[in-house]
């Protein structure tokens, strides 16, 4: 899933109206697993101005980066964090840790070729599934298009949940950030 899908999900499972800090945790979760991957990609592209065709077909799967993606989507890491924080009865933590758990846990069942080794250092087996969130090769033309038809529904849900302007204008902002990309990808290839 692309990463605002994550936060839609994250939000709409575990946010809660009145409770700020509960929501903005469950946003966090959905965004956490991917912000190494972000950085590292926007550090390569814009800093070292490598072509994307060396960030996304090399360093992607080097060692290094595979390494990274091993903890931060790590299925062990954030499911023991999840079932402290629910032992705990904390509910911040908790919408934190699940929903970060989510977002390890799909991105298990929508990546084939881009997998990572999940449940590392138990083992550096990797789950390849047969279904990608992008992939075409892996059902990504009907996985794409469901993602997005899946936040628009979460963004409904969110838009009754939360009356507030500001909260309306991310869950806008969300959409754009969703929808954008593959729309701009199809006009242009």
């Amino acid at each position: 899933m692309h990463t605002p899908a994550h936060m839609f999900v994250g939000a709409a499972l575990f946010a809660r109206a009145g409770r700020p800090a509960v929501t903005r945790a469950a946003i966090l979760g959905g965004l956490l697993p991917d912000v190494p991957l972000i950085l590292m990609v926007g550090w390569s592209l814009w800093v070292m101005r490598l072509p994307p065709g060396v960030v996304f077909d090399q360093l992607y799967f080097s060692d290094a980066w595979q390494a990274v993606f091993a903890i931060d989507h790590n299925l062990w890491l954030w499911g023991s964090a999840a079932a402290l924080s629910v032992a705990l009865r904390a509910p911040t933590a908790t919408a934190f840790t699940l929903s970060g758990l989510l977002h390890a846990v799909t991105d298990f069942l929508l990546h084939h070729d881009d997998a990572r080794r999940q449940l590392w250092p138990v083992t550096d087996w990797v789950f390849r599934s047969p279904v990608s969130y992008w992939d075409p090769a892996h059902y990504g033309r009907i996985t794409g298009p469901l993602e997005l038809f899946l936040c628009a529904a979460l963004a409904v849900v969110l838009w009754r949940r939360f009356a507030g302007k500001a909260a309306r204008a991310l869950i806008l902002l969300g959409l754009v950030a969703e929808a954008g990309p593959p729309i701009l990808f199809t006009l242009f290839h």
